[in-house]
Protein backbone atom coordinates (compact mmCIF):
# COMPACT_ATOMS: atom_id res chain seq x y z
CA UNK A 1 0.00 0.00 0.00
CA UNK A 2 1.42 3.63 -0.86
CA UNK A 3 2.15 5.82 1.79
CA UNK A 4 0.86 9.02 2.07
CA UNK A 5 2.96 12.04 1.68
CA UNK A 6 2.53 14.74 4.29
CA UNK A 7 5.24 17.04 2.60
CA UNK A 8 7.99 16.75 -0.45
CA UNK A 9 10.30 19.29 -1.15
CA UNK A 10 12.63 19.04 -4.10
CA UNK A 11 15.07 21.63 -5.04
CA UNK A 12 16.96 20.97 -8.13
CA UNK A 13 16.14 16.92 -7.61
CA UNK A 14 14.19 14.60 -9.57
CA UNK A 15 13.26 11.17 -7.96
CA UNK A 16 12.33 8.03 -10.44
CA UNK A 17 9.35 7.74 -8.74
CA UNK A 18 6.91 9.56 -6.25
CA UNK A 19 8.70 9.04 -2.55
CA UNK A 20 11.97 6.64 -3.51
CA UNK A 21 14.00 5.25 -6.01
CA UNK A 22 16.94 6.62 -8.16
CA UNK A 23 17.47 10.46 -7.32
CA UNK A 24 18.99 12.45 -9.83
CA UNK A 25 20.14 16.42 -10.35
CA UNK A 26 17.96 17.67 -12.35
CA UNK A 27 20.89 20.32 -13.95
CA UNK A 28 23.43 17.66 -15.18
CA UNK A 29 20.94 14.68 -15.45
CA UNK A 30 23.23 12.68 -13.39
CA UNK A 31 22.45 9.69 -11.08
CA UNK A 32 23.25 10.86 -7.48
CA UNK A 33 21.66 7.71 -5.63
CA UNK A 34 18.53 5.62 -4.78
CA UNK A 35 16.55 6.39 -1.92
CA UNK A 36 15.00 2.96 -1.02
CA UNK A 37 10.94 2.83 -0.93
CA UNK A 38 9.84 0.93 2.05
CA UNK A 39 12.37 1.71 4.65
CA UNK A 40 12.85 5.18 5.77
CA UNK A 41 10.35 7.31 7.14
CA UNK A 42 11.99 10.84 6.29
CA UNK A 43 14.56 12.52 4.84
CA UNK A 44 16.08 15.82 4.69
CA UNK A 45 19.16 16.11 2.30
CA UNK A 46 21.13 18.96 0.96
CA UNK A 47 24.06 18.36 -1.49
CA UNK A 48 26.35 20.28 -3.96
CA UNK A 49 26.61 17.79 -7.09
CA UNK A 50 30.16 17.70 -9.10
CA UNK A 51 28.58 19.95 -12.20
CA UNK A 52 27.92 22.71 -8.87
CA UNK A 53 24.17 22.92 -9.17
CA UNK A 54 22.91 22.64 -4.75
CA UNK A 55 19.96 20.61 -4.22
CA UNK A 56 17.71 18.81 -1.71
CA UNK A 57 15.36 16.15 -1.06
CA UNK A 58 12.64 16.82 1.95
CA UNK A 59 10.35 14.39 2.34
CA UNK A 60 7.64 12.77 5.33
CA UNK A 61 4.51 10.95 5.68
CA UNK A 62 1.68 11.49 7.06
CA UNK A 63 2.29 8.49 9.42
CA UNK A 64 5.85 9.56 10.07
CA UNK A 65 7.23 9.28 13.81
CA UNK A 66 9.08 11.76 15.35
CA UNK A 67 11.94 9.81 15.58
CA UNK A 68 15.38 9.80 17.96
CA UNK A 69 18.63 11.29 17.51
CA UNK A 70 20.85 8.41 17.18
CA UNK A 71 24.96 8.39 17.67
CA UNK A 72 25.70 5.06 15.65
CA UNK A 73 26.60 5.38 12.39
CA UNK A 74 25.01 3.63 8.97
CA UNK A 75 25.99 0.56 8.33
CA UNK A 76 27.39 0.39 4.68
CA UNK A 77 26.84 -2.62 3.23
CA UNK A 78 28.34 -3.08 -0.50
CA UNK A 79 27.07 0.09 -2.01
CA UNK A 80 24.07 1.03 0.52
CA UNK A 81 24.14 2.91 4.26
CA UNK A 82 22.12 0.75 6.37
CA UNK A 83 20.03 0.99 9.50
CA UNK A 84 22.89 -0.31 12.45
CA UNK A 85 19.81 -1.90 14.62
CA UNK A 86 18.47 -4.35 11.49
CA UNK A 87 21.12 -3.68 8.67
CA UNK A 88 17.92 -2.85 6.76
CA UNK A 89 19.10 -0.41 3.58
CA UNK A 90 18.23 3.29 3.91
CA UNK A 91 19.66 5.25 1.08
CA UNK A 92 22.64 4.78 -1.40
CA UNK A 93 24.79 7.96 -2.05
CA UNK A 94 27.16 7.76 -5.24
CA UNK A 95 29.74 10.29 -3.46
CA UNK A 96 31.71 10.37 -6.93
CA UNK A 97 29.05 12.41 -8.05
CA UNK A 98 29.07 14.40 -5.23
CA UNK A 99 31.14 17.46 -3.97
CA UNK A 100 29.51 17.38 -0.52
CA UNK A 101 26.08 16.14 1.19
CA UNK A 102 24.70 16.40 4.44
CA UNK A 103 21.50 13.32 5.39
CA UNK A 104 19.45 13.06 7.70
CA UNK A 105 17.23 10.10 7.57
CA UNK A 106 14.82 8.26 10.04
CA UNK A 107 14.73 4.35 9.99
CA UNK A 108 10.77 3.28 9.48
CA UNK A 109 11.68 0.32 11.80
CA UNK A 110 13.07 1.65 14.46
CA UNK A 111 12.71 5.39 14.42
CA UNK A 112 16.11 6.33 14.45
CA UNK A 113 17.59 9.27 12.84
CA UNK A 114 20.64 8.66 11.15
CA UNK A 115 22.92 11.43 9.96
CA UNK A 116 25.34 11.26 7.31
CA UNK A 117 27.81 13.89 5.27
CA UNK A 118 30.42 14.45 3.47
CA UNK A 119 32.72 17.81 3.48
Amino acid sequence: MARQINHKELVNTRLAANYGGWMYCNVCNENIGYLCYATYDRIDMTYECQCGSKGSVCIDFSDSQAGACCDEPLVKIKNRWCCSADQEPLITILEPKLRRYHVAITCKACSRIYKQSRE
